[in-house]
């Protein structure tokens, strides 16, 4: 098949690691966080059996924290040629493995044990010649530091290039239902989108992580973002007893988006950033499953002053101030608060 879909955490780390495994002649790495010891031991050992193993790692995160220190070393002291990520982004986001120029993963998840095990996530492996062509030139480009133009009528959306011109795209042809699994939804272009399709009468069903999950700096907007989408009826929950980390979109049970593109403004403008559109009907059949799964083992998220206060309470730092919250006025907020942009 030319397009197959990995579910975290019910697949484990096992497609990757057979994988690896198998490559006879080349991997291609890029990744934001590689930590996992299982997946840094398997690149070890196809370097050691004579496949040529290259990793671009993200040197550190914009707060100047380094996870891929220990990895790094441990794949240098073996011989496997490691580079920072291209320095013209900001970060590098993007998540993908080439193996033997024959097949591409596009992955939401880190290598980290913790994205492996305990997130929902996703990656869609690829044979299509197109796909893996143009993930193999963009990670040869970013490896010599030049610049990389995808190639137009792609499967795959890049950014910063046409990130979120293809979401947008992706939402306005939504025509019945629309499921949208994000960390957070920050990005304005994005949530007029989905009202947008909200108005015109799509079911759009939105899964998010709970705010105090959240950094603080991430905070503000994303809080934001889901109060204008859920006070314009929309939906919004949160997963139960699963972390949420996956970017995924699927709209009218025939498209999908997967990917490692966060739906804020960063993401698409000054990050690496890769996903993929999908239509292969068994990828999609098996998202409807789980996405109704999902659903129906999840919560809707408490959006009030009330219920943002109880959420962050001894969590992070004045968070009422932070947020204009005010519990006393809640309810009359709840009625009123975004009412002019509803109407």
């Amino acid at each position: 098949m030319a397009r197959t879909l990995i579910v975290l955490p019910d697949d484990t780390a096992k497609p990757v690691l057979e994988a690896i495994d198998a490559a006879q002649r080349s991997l291609r790495i890029k990744m934001f966080v590689f930590s996992d010891p299982a997946l840094v031991r398997a690149v070890i050992a196809a370097k050691r059996r004579g496949v040529s193993a290259r990793v671009l790692l993200n040197p550190h995160r914009r707060s100047g924290e380094q996870e891929n220190a220990a990895s790094r070393r441990a794949l240098e002291r073996a011989g496997v040629p490691v580079k920072d990520a291209n320095p013209a982004f900001e970060v590098t986001h993007e998540k993908s493995m080439v193996v033997d120029d024959s097949a591409a993963f596009v992955k939401s998840f880190n290598w980290t044990a913790k994205d492996l095990s305990e997130t929902r996530d996703y990656a869609v492996i690829t044979t299509h010649e197109h796909d893996v062509a143009d993930i193999s030139d963009c990670f040869d480009a970013d490896w010599r530091r030049h610049s990389f133009t995808p190639r137009a009528d792609s499967h795959l959306l890049w950014s910063p290039n046409d990130g979120r011109d293809r979401v947008c795209g992706f939402i306005d042809a939504a025509r019945d239902r629309l499921v949208v699994q994000s960390e957070r939804i920050q990005d304005m272009l994005v949530i007029d989108a989905l009202l947008r399709a909200a108005r015109r009468g799509v079911k759009v069903h939105v899964m998010a992580k709970a705010p105090h999950t959240l950094k603080r700096e991430k905070l503000v907007e994303a809080v934001g973002g889901l109060r204008i989408l859920h006070d314009s009826g929309i939906k919004v929950r949160k997963l139960k007893g699963l972390k949420l980390h996956g970017k995924m979109l699927l709209a009218d049970g025939v498209a999908a988006i997967v990917g490692s593109m966060n739906l804020a403004p960063g993401s698409f403008d000054t990050r690496r950033e890769l996903a993929i559109e999908v239509r292969d009907a068994d990828v999609i059949d098996r998202l409807q499953k789980l996405t109704h799964h999902d659903w129906k083992d999840s919560r809707p998220l408490d959006l009030s002053d009330e219920g943002l206060l109880a959420d962050l309470e001894s969590r992070v730092e004045d968070a009422s101030t932070l947020l204009a919250l005010n519990a006393k006025s809640a309810g009359r907020r709840a009625k009123h608060g975004f009412e002019r942009f509803t109407r």
